[in-house]
């Protein structure tokens, strides 16, 4: 797909962050868009920024964790649009926990969300791509689906889930030579509202470490903004890439793993280790010197 000019896009989690800036890109080339998102608010946020371009817009509450939901909204993006030829399962969501620590509700809701709600876009959306003959899959994967981090086994669990879903995909497609392909994407730290709305267990003190401490850590690391990872999605799904790491830190922590698959474990977990110790001896002192 060497162009967007008059093609159909549908995107969930376009709302905020990598979505919405997707939904304003596209739309600057003509683009026609079907967005979705948990947020009405965020919807009506979007459809403000892509108001000035000249494109049939519609808009869906969806939450991608239900089936039905997404099997309804695939079904009315070709009812008002007439075909669709692009599917951006985008939408996400983060937790910290250790493992002995996380509720099988919390792992539930972060597979449901991360994984199938991948699994149910590409399946809903794939049939009517091949009608358009001329369509592709981009499944959102993570810098946390090429290595893992201690307090992240869940958000790992679904990133790589994503990864090895749609690797496999592709060399179906590939197989197939019906005019749709797929591409997996591995953003490194995207400044998004992921830090923030994070689910944060009080399991991590078993690790040393402090959950609201380590939200404002998650966010600080995110410093690529989503224009410029939107920029990168499209210019991937242009070229046909199978693959996409954005961020030199997705592209580091990916030759690290390859360099050292095993050795690298070792270090995230004695990087956070004391991490965690200096952590709790910056808020020893201050306690002292208040008191």
């Amino acid at each position: 797909m060497k162009n967007f000019k008059g093609k159909v896009a549908a995107i969930t989690g376009a709302g905020s962050g990598i979505g919405q800036q997707l939904a304003v890109l596209l739309a600057k080339e003509g683009c026609n868009l079907s967005l979705s998102d948990v947020s009405e608010a965020g919807l009506a946020a979007t459809v403000e920024l892509v108001k000035p371009f000249k494109i049939n817009v519609t808009t869906q509450k969806v939450d991608v964790s239900d089936q039905a939901q997404v099997a309804a909204w695939a079904k009315e993006t070709v009812a008002k649009h007439g075909q669709v030829n692009l599917i951006f399962n985008n939408a996400g969501v983060a937790m910290g926990s250790t493992v002995e620590g996380m509720s099988y509700k919390d792992l539930e809701w972060m597979m449901d969300i991360n994984f199938w709600g991948v699994v149910y876009g590409t399946k809903e959306f794939l049939p009517l791509l091949k009608q358009s003959g001329d369509g592709h899959i981009i499944n959102i994967s993570s810098l946390f689906g090429l290595t893992a981090q201690p307090t992240q086994s869940a958000y790992n669990a679904s990133k790589f889930a994503v990864r090895g879903f749609t690797e496999s995909l592709r060399q179906e497609l590939d197989m197939q030579n019906l005019g749709v392909s797929s591409t997996c994407v591995h953003p490194g730290g995207i400044r998004t509202n992921i830090a923030k709305s994070a689910r944060m267990s009080d399991s991590l003190s078993s690790l040393g470490m402090n959950a609201q401490k380590s939200i404002k850590d998650f966010d600080k690391m995110l410093r690529i903004l989503p224009e410029e990872a939107a920029r990168q999605i499209l210019n991937a799904v242009r070229h046909n890439q199978r693959r996409l790491l954005i961020g030199n830190d997705a592209k580091i922590l990916d030759l690290m793993q390859r360099i050292m698959p095993q050795g690298y474990q070792k270090v995230f977990g004695t990087v956070t280790k004391l991490q965690a110790r200096l952590s709790a001896s910056k808020k020893a002192k201050a306690k002292k010197l208040s008191s």
